[in-house]
């Protein structure tokens, strides 16, 4: 949302915007991010919309409860799903479209790097923050530039995919995550239809069903892009495409195979092998992908989105590389995806795991709405521990700084875990004071 709010305004229109968290004082850096960009904010009182505005663009998350939800259907103010008008930025634009269940920010922003770095100027849209364009100043979602590439992270997530209609789609894989694959794997089908260009596949098998016509890219043989030599080290890795030699200062083969994806569009926008390795060697990153916030006393605090299972045995796999334990926090989101992921969760951490590592849960993140609480976190860790790993409840999550600077031995790396909770970030910097002390 604060995405398109903001190349909305850099475009020259005028926007406003509330958010129940800014009325509760909170998230300030964010609020002043987007002042300075244009946006007003308003209060989440059903003062705004008002006579004359354009649209009120909503969320999935937003309810009908909202007060300005209810201020727009009293005045006949259009609502518009945020993915509509992200469907109006991508049809006017030659859109590189990623989408899949893991990968999509990190291959979001490599794309983004490697056009910049090859003076294409692309306008970005997307869900994480990219370290390149905080560096500039900015909130880092978001970018209006004066070229024709539009670079998109598209959401499967609420099935608002298949609304677009870009240029180039990349679909790096196919997993459990929020819906059964068969659903996720009917929407991939629509958004490579309506795809006016190349089509770019991953090499996950269960993207074969539409891979007639695509460019498969990854580390199989038979990818049209493929990496060979990976040299997979603890804080980067290198391989060879085509004779071109790639190195990208982000841990795991899962950041190699988002990387030849990245690679595969950008060539098909003509971009060559040389630009794309020159960009990547700079790779800044995203915020909460394996974000390394620190070391103390010879253990490492990294910070990381991981969430579904595939991110988590992903995320702990690169953590691996390092040769020590892992110190694992992970937070679960939501009841419902608790519920669902339930049985999966418990075999990523029972599979990821090694036996001397340790993870802590604390109770499920509950972010608001009408939930059935008929899991808890406490049967996660019950069921991970009868697997065979070291799975320990956390009442309180101010306590892991403590349990961990007591647990923390040279060479073990933390990796603080889980999605959309803002507090995460502070959690993993609370850890590494906590070791300095």
């Amino acid at each position: 949302m604060s995405a398109l709010a903001q190349v909305h305004a850099w475009r020259g229109g005028r926007c406003t915007g509330s958010d129940r968290a800014f009325d509760a004082g909170e998230r300030g850096l964010i609020r002043s991010a987007l002042e300075a960009t244009g946006v007003e904010i308003v209060p989440q009182d059903g003062s705004w919309p008002q006579a004359g505005c354009g649209a009120l663009v909503v969320s999935t998350a937003i309810e009908d409860t909202i007060p300005d939800v209810a201020t727009a259907r009293a005045i006949d103010v259009p609502i518009l799903h945020r993915s509509e008008l992200l469907a109006e930025f991508v049809a006017a634009s030659e859109t590189l479209a990623v989408t899949g269940t893991s990968g999509k920010s990190t291959t979001t922003a490599m794309i983004a790097e490697i056009l910049m770095g090859a003076g294409r100027d692309p306008s970005v849209i997307t869900g994480g923050a990219l370290v390149a364009l905080e560096d500039r100043g900015l909130l880092g979602n978001a970018l209006a530039g004066d070229g024709p590439h539009l670079v998109i992270e598209a959401d499967e997530s609420d099935g608002s995919v298949v609304r677009y209609a870009p240029w180039c789609s990349v679909i790096l894989n196919l997993q459990r995550d929020h819906k059964e694959p068969s659903v996720v794997l009917e929407m991939f089908r629509t958004l490579a239809g309506r795809t006016r260009g190349p089509l770019v596949l991953g090499d996950d098998p269960a993207l074969d069903p539409i891979a007639a016509g695509a460019l498969r890219a990854g580390l199989a043989p038979g990818c049209g892009v493929r990496a060979v030599e990976l040299d997979l080290g603890p804080d980067g890795s290198r391989f060879v495409i085509d004779g071109v030699r790639f190195e990208i200062p982000t841990p795991g083969e899962h950041n190699v195979r988002d990387a030849v994806a990245a690679v595969a569009a950008c060539r098909e926008a003509g971009v060559t092998l040389e630009d794309a390795s020159a960009a990547l060697k700079g790779f800044r990153g995203v915020s909460r992908r394996f974000q390394v916030i620190g070391a103390a006393r010879g253990v490492t605090v990294v910070d990381d989105f991981a969430h579904n299972p595939d991110k988590l045995r992903a995320a702990l796999a690169a953590a691996h590389l390092r040769g020590g334990r892992v110190l694992a926090f992970f937070q679960p989101h939501g009841y419902g995806p608790t519920r669902f992921l339930f049985d999966d969760l418990v075999a990523a951490f029972t599979e990821a795991l090694a036996p001397d590592d340790i993870l802590w849960l604390p109770p499920i993140y509950y972010a608001g709405g009408s939930v059935t609480r008929d899991v808890e976190s406490v049967d996660l860790t019950a069921a991970v521990r009868d697997a065979g790993r070291d799975a320990r409840d956390l009442d309180v999550r101010d306590d892991l700084a403590t349990a961990i600077a007591v647990e923390a031995r040279n060479g073990d790396v933390v990796m603080v875990m889980g999605a959309r909770d803002p507090a995460l970030t502070d959690i993993a910097r609370s850890v590494l004071m906590a070791l300095e002390a």
